[in-house]
């Protein structure tokens, strides 16, 4: 007779119906296949023809018989079990399936029917709670009397804490030092017992190992475990309950860390469904060590990594995980740090929640996946899991600037221009209709000035879907060629992490500029308000300065140095100026004497 076999209590669906339709009950353990001979999709093989790694059998010797089954190599977990047994499910976690929520917007924007599997609706805000409970519940009772430690300054060790405290097991995690007080007071909040240990993870790692070993407390890794790798795996077994026909969903997006994630994921989809059905993991390209493992056939240490996406910020991926990934993952796809702040930007518009870099990478891969692949239009169906919910705040300012550049609809450009009356204006009529978010420029010689701007591509909006490389390059060639006949030089900054990091905050810097009055402007950020500006700009002004910046906000701000002529001829005097201000009518600061200009932005000046 089968086993009887936990099932996840289902989510209730939503009265808007973001919540997808769910399937007929998932069969039971009776009617799938367990049998060793079950066929295991190998879409994947080292780039190079390096002969695989030896099987990790040291990570099986607490497997139960029944949780194997005989590989090519040796007896490996039977996955698709393992995952059918997971205790995630089971009393005291209880855990509800995370709903997986239909992407309108994205969907339209994209032309493909787009999932979102909400893992940042997690008590812990993120899927991390799955494997780590699954591996805590499946201790020994001599185990869970020891207590177990972890080292984590993530998800992971929130994870391991709120499985702690609902399975009456003390859990101890080790964190760097300089770890930030709120993820410490999480993990304590959740019951864990937080221990800061030196300066960096490295040196909490040793000492988590030696206390492992010292005090006989079980270690919990964060993805290099069976038990780990089918509780992550409990996701791709939802995904096939909640939506209508799984074998329609072609393809499946998950971030890679440790990989335990995908690997789990693709252990059930890749049995239950079939090969049909692509795995995709997803990386940045400073964080890419399973690219390079796949490619070079064994696992690659990484020198470094990029901390944006800090939830996937991992040297090397698991054995493991590595094993599993070698053997069914579909390929990799890379996402660099503006498609996640994009990727973060569609997830807020679609569910009004913000994901953190490493939560919405999935997405951001499955989007460029699309776009590289001329896949928009097509009506193809993908999931993406959303992984992690635990946002840095003080990144909301990062992800704000960079959104519009990962989705492809804003340019940063510099020009140079003929430095004469009339410039400013002849550029900025040019770049209408498109909508200018950025505008710098300093005086710095008598013949060409310098302006670093960005702006949205002709028809791009918050409304509108991306356009195709191709578009976007074509456009930005046309700018190009089409002011070079107006004597203005074009050169695209957008995949200039310098300018786009630092340049355009340092435009400018001293020059000596006679009888420069500097003000600073406010006027409702509307549509032609900019245009309107500098079109009532006296034509005998010189404009030795200006900064100007959308920042979501209902005022738009302007910092203008303007240079009368001298001896106040041609409309130059104070009385003229003060005419001006008048006829502009918006509110302003004059900053002349401003000790912060005269300092930075002034030569000669203390």
């Amino acid at each position: 007779m089968a086993q009887s076999i936990p099932m996840p209590r289902r989510a209730p669906t939503s009265d808007n119906g973001s919540l997808s339709p769910l399937a007929k009950s998932p069969p039971s353990a009776s009617t799938i296949e367990y049998a060793s001979s079950a066929p295991m999709a190998k879409t994947m093989h080292a780039a190079d023809g390096t002969e695989d790694e030896a099987i990790p059998s040291h990570l099986y010797a607490k497997l139960p018989p029944n949780f194997l089954t005989r590989g090519p190599k040796g007896d490996v977990p039977d996955y698709l079990r393992m995952i059918l047994m997971s205790k995630v499910y089971s009393s005291p976690l209880n855990l509800v399936e995370t709903p997986l929520m239909y992407a309108a917007n994205l969907s339209k924007k994209l032309g493909c029917e787009i999932y979102l599997k909400r893992e940042d609706l997690q008590p812990v805000f993120s899927f991390k709670i799955r494997g780590a409970y699954n591996m805590m519940a499946s201790l020994s009772e001599e185990e869970k009397r020891k207590g177990v430690i972890t080292c984590s300054a993530g998800n992971h060790a929130q994870g391991v804490a709120l499985s702690g405290q609902k399975l009456g097991i003390k859990a101890t995690v080790l964190m760097p030092t300089s770890t930030p007080s709120i993820k410490v007071n999480n993990v304590r909040r959740y019951g864990g017992n937080a221990v800061l240990h030196g300066d960096d993870f490295d040196a909490a790692k040793a000492e988590c190992l030696r206390r492992s070993e010292a005090e006989g407390l079980t270690f919990i890794p964060p993805y290099d475990d069976p038990y780990v790798i089918a509780g992550q795996g409990t996701i791709a077994m939802e995904i096939c309950r909640q939506i209508m026909d799984p074998s329609t969903v072609d393809g499946v997006f998950a971030a890679v860390g440790g990989a335990g994630l995908v690997a789990g994921i693709a252990s059930y989809m890749k049995r239950v469904v079939g090969p049909q059905t692509a795995v995709y993991g997803v990386e940045t390209p400073d964080g890419d060590a399973m690219d390079r493992s796949l490619k070079a056939g064994h696992r690659v240490l990484l020198p470094e990594v990029g901390p944006f996406a800090d939830g996937t910020a991992v040297r090397i991926v698991g054995e493991e995980p590595f094993r599993v990934c070698k053997e069914l993952l579909d390929g990799v796809v890379l996402a660099d740090n503006d498609e996640i702040c994009a990727a973060i930007q569609d997830v807020y518009e679609d569910t009004r929640s913000i994901p953190e870099p490493s939560g919405a990478l999935a997405l951001a891969g499955l989007k460029g996946y699309i776009i590289r692949n001329n896949l928009q239009g097509s009506g193809k169906t993908f999931v993406a899991v959303v992984s992690g919910g635990n946002m840095n705040f003080g990144r909301l300012r990062f992800v704000a600037e960079r959104a519009e550049i990962g989705e492809g609809r804003e340019v940063l450009m510099s020009f140079r221009v003929p430095e004469k009356p009339g410039s400013f204006i002849k550029l900025h009529s040019y770049l209408l209709p498109r909508a200018v978010t950025e505008f710098s420029y300093r005086y710095n010689s008598p013949d060409y000035g310098y302006i670093i701007c960005s702006f949205y591509l002709k028809g791009s909006s918050s409304r509108t879907g991306p356009p195709t490389p191709t578009e976007r390059q074509k456009e930005i060639k046309d700018i190009i060629a089409d002011l070079a006949k107006l004597d203005i030089e074009a050169a695209d900054y957008t995949e200039n992490e310098f300018a786009k990091s630092h340049l355009r905050h340092l435009v400018g810097g001293r020059s000596t500029v006679a009888h420069e009055r500097l003000f600073r402007f406010e006027f409702p950020e509307r549509p032609g308000a900019l245009g309107r500006f500098l079109s009532v700009l006296k034509p005998n002004w010189n404009i030795s300065l200006f900064h100007y910046r959308n920042h979501g906000a209902d005022v738009g701000k302007v910092l203008v140095g303007l240079q009368p002529p001298p001896n106040g001829g041609n409309g130059g005097s104070v009385a003229d100026l003060n005419a001006f201000l008048a006829e502009l009518n918006y509110p302003f600061v004059e900053e002349t004497a401003n000790v912060a200009y005269r300092r930075f932005l002034l030569n000669g000046t203390p």
